[in-house]
């Protein structure tokens, strides 16, 4: 018996190294790298339509992303179908519309060609825009049709395409049941309503976008005759090109003159489990390094590049960004830093060697005084802005006055469930002093994507009207705060940062600190 026990064990064991093997560092990053390839012949077919990385897998598979998106696969999974108001991602639309189509990649490990966020997520995105358009557009057709003082009918205010021909059907690949299909189709008209409710700028997007919006699948099992791809812009919708990076085909084992290696589908996704702290930036910096070194060494290599960069960020003060920067309101103020609002999506120079710096960017919220970037930006931060730190760690800044300054610790909530709510009292009062001052607050973490956009929701809420306009709190103490008006103002804050992913716990501590009772619904 012990000796079975024993001959399992080891079995156990070989089993696990195997696996730890199959799964290495090199590995994940030679997986990419080759799924890289694929993701720029079909860049290449469509060369005028932006490519964007669907975060966070995404990311890793090309160095020429044009932006991000956040379109989460759990919204598709089959027992939890939802919209979210919070990951509207209501700037890919309004770049669709702009550039005719747009390109996402995502990737997925779980045996399957395509993810959740790709087969559901996105197509439910697409039909609920489309049918909050149709809205708009029959609203906008009853006021044109109206006679003017004159008695003359009004001229529609798009004529490309009239809401009687605009497609809001609901677009679901083959591989989608059909039972799923009536189970999603029950629910839009909800959806519907909760778009409405949220105070989406559905407006912006109706006027700029002329056919509507319609997902297509491509993975690396699709037949595309090169002599025969069609021009995006002879559709009679604006596509939006979901593609999927994994291969599920062939042996697994692959092998080149130099080593042989295993191929893994989806291996950027989870990278805090494998990636040793490299980043998708620092990959494609030293990425033909990185492949050239083969499975023994690529452990040492990638501990040195990212010892490298610590130090290189250490002394980044010789190093500082280039930043795009927008004209200044006025010559000499802060606003001289601040980068144009997120919604207006055109192109913008990337430098040279830095090619995703486009999510290094700093959001400025509309035309309030207030601004969030990443820990790394606001080091350079003219001296007229104020900086509350929200990071671990405190950085030296030059300033007009060491009061223009704070640094609060806050830890992420699966951390420390309470770390925002017991800081959140001093942030809104250091934010209230230095708005009351007319200074620009710039509220920075270390990914610009949590606890600095959960901060700035929580001083939007409690101190400017619902017109954006700084009231001191007046409004704030006036009524009381609703779940439905936090999400509204959550969904304004994302319009302009479009990068934020506010999680659950910190949501729930906004909440409760500014006198709720209960989170709002976050799907």
């Amino acid at each position: 018996m012990e000796e079975e026990q024993r001959r399992s064990q080891n079995i156990y064991k070989i089993c696990r190294s195997i696996k730890r093997r199959d799964s290495s560092l090199y590995n994940a990053l030679r997986s990419i790298y080759e799924d890289s390839i694929f993701v720029g012949e079909i860049a290449q077919l469509w060369p005028d339509l932006p490519l964007l990385a669907n975060l966070r897998c995404g990311l890793w598979y090309s160095p020429n992303f044009h932006s991000n998106c956040y379109f989460k696969s759990t919204d598709g999974h089959t027992n939890n179908l939802s919209f979210s108001t919070v990951r509207l991602n209501l700037h890919v639309a309004l770049l669709a519309a702009q550039k005719g189509g747009c390109i996402i990649v995502d990737s997925t490990r779980k045996g399957k060609r395509f993810p959740d966020s790709m087969s559901k997520t996105i197509p439910i995105w697409t039909c609920v825009l489309n049918r909050a358009i149709l809205n708009y557009k029959k609203r906008q057709d009853r006021c044109d049709c109206s006679p003017n003082q004159s008695g003359i009918l009004n001229e529609p205010v798009n004529p490309d395409q009239g809401s009687s021909d605009w497609d809001c059907s609901l677009h679901l690949p083959l591989w989608v049941s059909q039972t799923e299909k009536e189970m999603i189709e029950k629910r839009l008209e909800g959806w519907d309503m909760e778009l409405e409710a949220s105070g989406a700028d559905i407006p912006s997007i109706a006027l700029a976008l002329r056919k509507p919006l319609t997902p297509l699948w491509i993975s690396q099992k699709t037949v595309i005759w090169l002599n025969e791809v069609p021009e995006y812009d002879s559709w009679d919708f604006t596509p939006i090109i979901l593609v999927s990076t994994s291969s599920l085909s062939g042996s697994q084992k692959r092998t080149t003159s130099e080593f042989s290696w295993n191929y893994i589908a989806g291996a950027g996704d989870d990278e805090e489990s494998w990636a040793r702290g490299l980043s998708p930036d620092l990959f494609w910096k030293h990425v033909n390094d990185i492949i050239s070194s083969g499975p023994d060494t690529c452990n040492q290599k990638i501990a040195n590049i990212v010892e490298k960069d610590r130090v290189c960020r250490a002394h980044r003060g010789e190093h500082a960004q280039q930043l795009s920067v927008r004209a200044s309101k006025c010559p000499g103020s802060a606003n001289e830093f601040l980068i144009g609002e997120s919604l207006q999506m055109d192109c913008r120079t990337v430098p040279e060697g830095d090619k995703s710096s486009y999510h290094h960017r700093i959001s400025f919220l509309g035309s309030t005084n207030i601004a969030v970037c990443k820990s790394l930006l606001a080091m350079e931060a003219p001296p007229a802005c104020c900086i509350l730190n929200c990071d671990k760690e405190s950085f030296s800044v030059s300033l007009h006055n060491p009061g223009m300054y704070l640094h609060l610790p806050i830890l992420d909530s699966k951390l420390d469930r309470f770390s925002l709510l017991r800081n959140l009292p001093s942030a809104l009062k250091f934010a209230q002093s230095q708005l009351r001052q007319g200074n620009t607050l710039l509220i920075c973490c270390c990914n610009g994507e949590d606890i600095s956009v959960c901060i700035c929701l929580a001083v939007f809420t409690s101190f400017f009207d619902e017109a954006g306009n700084f009231d001191d709190g007046r409004s704030f103490a006036k009524r009381e705060l609703t779940k439905l008006e936090l999400r509204r103002r959550l969904v304004f804050v994302c319009k302009y940062i479009v990068n934020a992913r506010p999680s659950r716990g910190n949501l729930k501590q906004v909440f409760a600190c500014l006198g709720g009772e209960c989170i709002p619904s976050v799907s």
